[in-house]
C-alpha cells in the first residue's frame, strides 16, 4: 500500500494514541479498549466521558487520571499520525477482521498492533527461531541454513530481528527467496516502534523483511527500545510461533523469557546441542537436560511440524566457498568433535606451521570455528 493510500480510521488513531500514553502498558490498555471503543477510551483519559466501574478503579488505583489527562493532546494524536503516514505503518486492533487469527486467543493479545507488509504472511505454517546475540559462527551457520531450508518448505520464520542467532535466521530465510515459491515469508517481531530500528545496523535487515513479510509491535510509532519491552515482545514471538526453536542460548536471558512463554502457551520448544565448553550453547544444553527435543536441522523442525519433506530435499543452501579437494578431505578427518592444534597436527600429517596456517585459512572460509584453543568443524548437515 502506497503512502497516499493508507487511512488511518479514527478509532485506529484513538487506539494507537492510548498505547503512546506514560504507563499505558498492555494490561491497561486491554482493559481500557475491553470497557470502551477506542474513541470514547480516549475521551476518558482526557477526561470528556465518564469510565465505566473498572476502568475508573483501574485508572484511581495507579494514580494515573492527572498524568493521561495532560498527556492526551490532540498533538500526540497528529505526531502518530503523522510517523504513521511517513513510514507507511499500518494499525489493527484486536476485533478487527484483520487482526491476526493465530493472537485473537492468545492469553495476552495485544490489543493494538501495528506492522508493515502483509499480514497474510502469518497465514502459513510458523517457526519462531531465537538465540544469543553473541553467537558463535557455528550458531550462526546453523541458523541460517536452518531458516532458509524451512522457508524453502513454505515454514514462516519468526524472529525478533536482534543480533545474533535472529538476524541471521532472517537472513537464510531471505535468502530462500531467490528461489521459486512457495516460500515462507519472513515475520519480524520488535519492540521498539517500528519507525526506530533497533539495532541501527539492522535497518536493511528490517527493510527486507517488511518488504517480503511483515513486521510487528504493540509499540506505538515513536517508542524508543526500552528495555521492559523486551519481554513483552517476547511473548508476542511466542504466540506467532507454532515450534520454537533454540539455536544458541545462555541459560538466563531473552532467550529464556521467550522459552517460558512457550511454554505457557504449550507450545513445542525445540533446542540444538552444543559442546559443553561453549557458553553459548548452556541455554539450550539445559534445555534438553529438561526435556526438550535435540534438533540438528531444519527436518527435525518439519517432524515437528508434521512436515516431513526428507525425502524430497533437494539443494541446501550454502553460502561458503567450495572446498579444494585437499581442503575436503583434512574437514572431513577432523569432523564430529573438537580437536586442538596438536590433534590436527597428529591426524593430518602436516607441519606445525603449514596446519595452523590451514585451520586458519579454514577458519576464515567458514568450515572451521576456534573457541579456547579447541577447534570444531562446522557441520550444516
Amino acid at each position: 500500500m502506497g503512502l497516499d493510500q493508507l487511512s488511518l480510521s479514527p478509532d485506529h488513531i484513538a487506539a494507537a494514541s492510548l498505547s503512546a500514553l506514560p504507563q499505558i502498558g498492555p494490561k491497561r490498555l486491554t482493559t481500557l479498549l475491553a470497557h470502551h471503543d477506542p474513541q470514547t477510551a480516549w475521551a476518558v483519559v482526557q477526561g470528556r466521558a465518564k469510565p465505566d466501574v473498572v476502568v475508573a478503579a483501574m485508572l484511581r488505583a495507579s494514580g494515573l487520571t492527572d498524568l493521561l489527562r495532560h498527556r492526551a493532546t490532540q498533538d500526540l494524536q497528529d505526531q502518530i499520525v503523522r510517523r504513521c503516514k511517513n513510514t507507511g505503518i499500518q494499525i489493527t486492533i484486536l476485533g478487527d477482521k484483520d487482526y491476526p487469527n493465530v493472537l485473537r486467543g492468545d492469553l495476552a493479545p495485544p490489543a493494538v498492533l501495528f506492522y508493515l507488509g502483509d499480514l497474510n504472511t502469518l497465514n502459513v505454517r510458523r517457526v519462531g527461531m531465537i538465540g544469543t546475540r553473541s553467537a558463535t559462527a557455528s550458531g550462526r551457520y546453523l541458523a541460517s541454513h536452518i531458516a532458509h531450508d524451512l522457508a524453502l518448505n513454505n515454514v514462516c520464520i519468526v524472529s525478533g530481528l536482534a543480533r545474533g542467532i535472529d538476524a541471521w535466521a532472517h537472513r537464510g530465510a531471505l535468502r530462500a527467496l531467490e528461489t521459486q515459491p512457495p516460500i515462507g515469508r519472513p515475520v519480524g517481531v520488535v519492540a521498539s516502534g517500528l519507525d526506530v530500528v533497533y539495532p541501527k545496523e539492522h535497518n536493511q535487515l528490517w527493510q527486507d523483511v517488511a518488504r517480503h513479510g511483515v513486521l510487528l509491535s504493540e509499540s506505538a510509532p515513536g517508542s524508543p527500545p526500552e528495555a521492559f519491552r523486551f519481554p513483552l515482545r517476547n511473548r508476542i514471538l511466542a504466540a506467532l510461533s507454532e515450534v520454537l526453536v533454540v539455536v544458541e542460548s545462555r541459560a538466563t536471558g531473552g532467550s529464556m523469557i521467550t522459552v517460558d512463554e512457550a511454554q505457557k502457551r504449550d507450545i513445542t520448544v525445540l533446542a540444538v546441542p552444543g559442546s559443553p565448553r561453549n557458553v553459548a550453547s548452556n541455554g539450550t544444553n539445559l534445555l534438553i537436560q529438561q526435556g526438550c527435543l535435540p534438533i540438528i536441522s531444519a527436518q527435525d523442525v518439519l517432524v515437528a511440524l508434521g512436515l516431513d519433506h526428507r525425502r524430497c530435499a533437494e539443494n541446501i543452501y550454502d553460502s561458503r566457498q567450495r572446498l579444494t579437494t585437499s581442503d575436503e578431505h583434512l574437514v572431513v578427518t577432523m569432523v564430529g568433535s573438537p580437536f586442538t592444534l596438536d590433534e590436527f597436527v597428529i591426524r593430518t600429517n602436516l607441519p606445525l606451521l603449514e596446519a595452523a596456517i590451514t585451520l586458519g585459512r579454514l577458519e576464515a572460509l567458514g568450515w572451521v570455528v576456534s573457541n579456547s584453543g579447541w577447534w570444531e568443524v562446522i557441520e550444516i548437515r
